[in-house]
C-alpha cells in the first residue's frame, strides 16, 4: 500500500458521547462475562450461543450474522468471532471443544440504539502457557501504543507508525492487510486504521469520530492464510498461535475515550516486555 498525504477523514455522522456509550458498555460487558465463564469443555458453538443470548436479552443487533465482505466466503452466520490457537482473526465458530491450554480470541461487535461498538480480547483457557500470556500482554501493549496517538488532528498514519514501532521493538513483524477502522452506524466505516504507516500520512482524525485500534501478533510470522474449511478464519501461515486486541474509541482534542473499556482490564501501562 502506498501511503498518501494527510487528508481529512471522509464525511461521517458523529455521535455524542451519550449516544455512543451504550454500545461500548454492552460490548465490554459481554466480553468480560465470556472471559469469566468460558472454560475447558465449552464448545465454540456454545460461546456463540451465550453471546447470542445476551444480545437478545439486551435488544441489541449483531453486526456479524449477515455480514459478507469480499474476504469472507459466505455470510458469517454467527454473532462472535472465536479464533483459537493458530486461528488469528475472523474465527468462525464451529463444533470444537475448548481444551486445557487453548488460546482464544473473542471479537464482538453490536449495534445498540443505532450506534456500533467493536472490541476484541484474547484469553487463555485452563492452564496457561507462559508464552501465550506474554503474547497477549505484548498485543495489548502494541494496541495501547496506537491508542496513545489518537487525538483530533492526528492521522491514521501516526497510529499505524506507533503500532508498527512498538511491535518491532518487541520482536514481531506486522501484517498490513487488516487493521482498525471507523465505526458508527455500521461496523466498518472510513477510515481504515492500519497497523503500519508513516507519521502524518493518511486520514486526519476529527473530534467526535469513532474508530478502533486493532493489532494482532504472531511470534514467528506476519503471514496469514484463509482456512479453507470455512472460508473465513485467518490462520497463521506457519501454525503458530496468535493474539488479537481491539478497542472502540471516541476521538477528542486530548486523550481518546475508550468506549469498550472493561472493568477487568489490566492497566494499559502494566505490560512488561
Amino acid at each position: 500500500m502506498i501511503l498518501g498525504r494527510r487528508r481529512r477523514s471522509s464525511a461521517q455522522e458523529l455521535p455524542t458521547l451519550e449516544q455512543a456509550r451504550p454500545a461500548g458498555e454492552f460490548v465490554a460487558s459481554v466480553l468480560s462475562h465470556l472471559r469469566e465463564v468460558v472454560d475447558v469443555g465449552w464448545n465454540l458453538l456454545e460461546v456463540d450461543a451465550e453471546a447470542h443470548r445476551l444480545i437478545r436479552e439486551a435488544g441489541a443487533t449483531s453486526c456479524y450474522l449477515d455480514y459478507h465482505p469480499v474476504f469472507g466466503a459466505s455470510p458469517f452466520g454467527y454473532v462472535i468471532c472465536t479464533s483459537i490457537n493458530e486461528g488469528v482473526l475472523h474465527g468462525r465458530p464451529y463444533d470444537r471443544v475448548i481444551e486445557d491450554g487453548d488460546l482464544l480470541s473473542l471479537d464482538f461487535a453490536v449495534e445498540v440504539e443505532g450506534w456500533v461498538a467493536d472490541s476484541c480480547l484474547s484469553i487463555t483457557v485452563g492452564t496457561p502457557r507462559e508464552e501465550d500470556l506474554r503474547l497477549i500482554r505484548h498485543t495489548e501493549q502494541v494496541m495501547w501504543a496506537g491508542i496513545d496517538q489518537v487525538r483530533a488532528g492526528a492521522t491514521v498514519g501516526d497510529i499505524g507508525h506507533a503500532v508498527m514501532n512498538e511491535a518491532h521493538a518487541l520482536g514481531y513483524s506486522i501484517n498490513d492487510r487488516f487493521g482498525g477502522h471507523g465505526v458508527g452506524r455500521t461496523m466498518h466505516e472510513a477510515p481504515f486504521v492500519p497497523n503500519h504507516g508513516a507519521p502524518g500520512s493518511g486520514a486526519e482524525l476529527v473530534a467526535g469520530q469513532l474508530i478502533t485500534v486493532e493489532p494482532f501478533l504472531v511470534p514467528t510470522t506476519s503471514e496469514l492464510v484463509v482456512d479453507e474449511r470455512d472460508g473465513w478464519t485467518q490462520l497463521s501461515a506457519d501454525g503458530a498461535r496468535g493474539a488479537h486486541a481491539e478497542h472502540t474509541l471516541q476521538v477528542t482534542d486530548g486523550a481518546p475515550i475508550i468506549l469498550t473499556a472493561r472493568a477487568d482490564d489490566p492497566s494499559p501501562r502494566s505490560s512488561q516486555r
